[in-house]
């Protein structure tokens, strides 16, 4: 388990959005490493890890683009059959609560990546050790 940030963005529904993001960061040589964007109505949100959060936190200040910065847990997993229930009932056992979790693959990979964040990190740490 490795410790990261995850950013946290309110947008409009609207198209260029998540755009905009994506260019600000790029634009400050940010690599995004995982991006999860959800609408509901007019309004959305957009969650994401990068490689360098303190360069990525200078870019949205200068933009002028409002964020949450929030303490997540990246775990890398076997791509394989079975190996996401393995580590979520890992955390459950130990009552960990997320709040949001992601978990992708490249189709053929031997490797997967979940990020999640918990209520509690500690109860996350333990859940894995």
């Amino acid at each position: 388990m490795a410790k990261t940030k995850q950013f946290t963005i309110a947008v409009d529904h609207q198209p260029g959005a998540v755009a905009r993001i994506a260019k600000t960061l790029g634009d400050a040589k940010v690599n995004i490493l995982c991006l999860l964007g959800t609408s509901q109505g007019t309004a959305g949100t957009v969650q994401l890890i990068v490689e360098d959060a303190r360069r990525a936190k200078k870019a949205l200040d200068a933009a002028r683009i409002s964020y949450q910065e929030i303490p997540a847990e990246q775990y890398e997993l076997p791509n394989k059959a079975g190996s996401l229930a393995q580590c979520l009932n890992q955390l459950a056992a130990k009552g960990v609560n997320m709040n949001s979790i992601c978990a992708m693959a490249a189709k053929g990979g031997k490797k997967a990546v979940v990020v999640c964040t918990v209520e509690s990190a500690a109860k996350a740490a333990t859940a894995t050790a």
